[in-house]
């Protein structure tokens, strides 16, 4: 026979739902590493940062996770990965399979579904349905960012922000780099590309964008780092389509970077 359900109070239940959300929100308002954009990219960084015990936490504006990564390649739920991408996937867990000589193939549901799990498994916090409208700056160095609910922008309502801060911000948002594009707006091009704005992606080509993701994953402004499609987006590079190694190992490299920024702080200078 099946247990009896207890007796239920819908407010209990609301309450518990409320109280919960609120102290993890206040939790993190004071972060490590604010990761903007919930794709492969963004939650393998969240995953790589949260195992060192970084406190990290990613902001998405979608009721989902997981970027493109869920429709594959046209809505066909399958994507690609070569040898290094493998790697990663294997370390979360993910299923792949051999197709031809460098090539292997994973369910993407599978994919995100288990990247996002260990990503929350390893600390990272992640938080839904949350835009990100503006950027903290203080000095030349971007400090926090400047949250509103994504239904408040969908209504276009005129309701005030809220702001967290956090000593590093990745842009994982992909090809729009949306904080990139507000850093622009609002202080003129002074970013770390040739023209000191976002370049912008070039037309798809797999080979050379998986190459150039990783080149091009790094610091883009004082406290800021660019992964995944938004790195490629930042400094010109082309566009990979169904092809999310790179994604991967993107979201890996910027991890590595910003932790040893953390192990390795610069010296300060001894007054004499």
């Amino acid at each position: 026979m099946p247990e009896k359900i207890g007796t239920l109070d819908d407010i209990v239940i609301t309450r518990a739902i409320v109280e919960r959300y609120f102290q993890k929100l206040l939790d993190h308002v004071d972060v490590d590493v604010a990761v903007a954009g919930g794709g492969p990219a963004g939650l393998t960084a969240a995953y790589y940062l949260a195992k060192e015990n970084v406190k990290v936490v990613v902001l998405e504006r979608q009721l989902r996770i997981g970027g493109g990564m869920w429709g594959g390649g046209m809505m066909f739920n399958e994507l690609v990965v070569q040898e290094a991408g493998k790697g990663i996937l294997n370390e979360f867990g993910v299923s792949c399979y051999p197709y031809q000589d460098g090539y292997h193939t994973a369910d993407s549901v599978e994919a995100i579904t288990t990247i996002g799990s260990k990503a929350c498994q390893a600390g990272a916090k992640i938080f839904n349905l949350i835009s990100v409208e503006d950027v903290m700056i203080r000095g030349e160095r971007v400090t926090g960012l400047v949250l509103n609910w994504t239904a408040t922008e969908v209504a276009k309502l005129h309701v005030d922000p809220l702001t967290i801060r956090a000593k590093w911000v990745v842009d994982a948002t992909g090809h729009p780099s949306e904080v990139l594009q507000i850093i622009q707006r609002k202080v003129g091009p002074k970013l770390f590309t040739s023209s000191g704005k976002v370049e912008g992606e070039k037309p798809m080509w797999a080979e050379v964008g998986e190459k150039t993701i990783l080149e091009n994953t790094r610091e883009v402004y004082p406290g800021v780092y660019v992964t995944g499609m938004a790195a490629n987006a930042a400094f010109g590079g082309p566009r990979m389509g169904p092809i999310f190694g790179g994604m991967l190992l993107s979201g890996q490299r910027v991890a590595e970077l910003i932790l040893s920024k953390i192990k390795s702080p610069a010296k300060k200078k001894c007054s004499v």
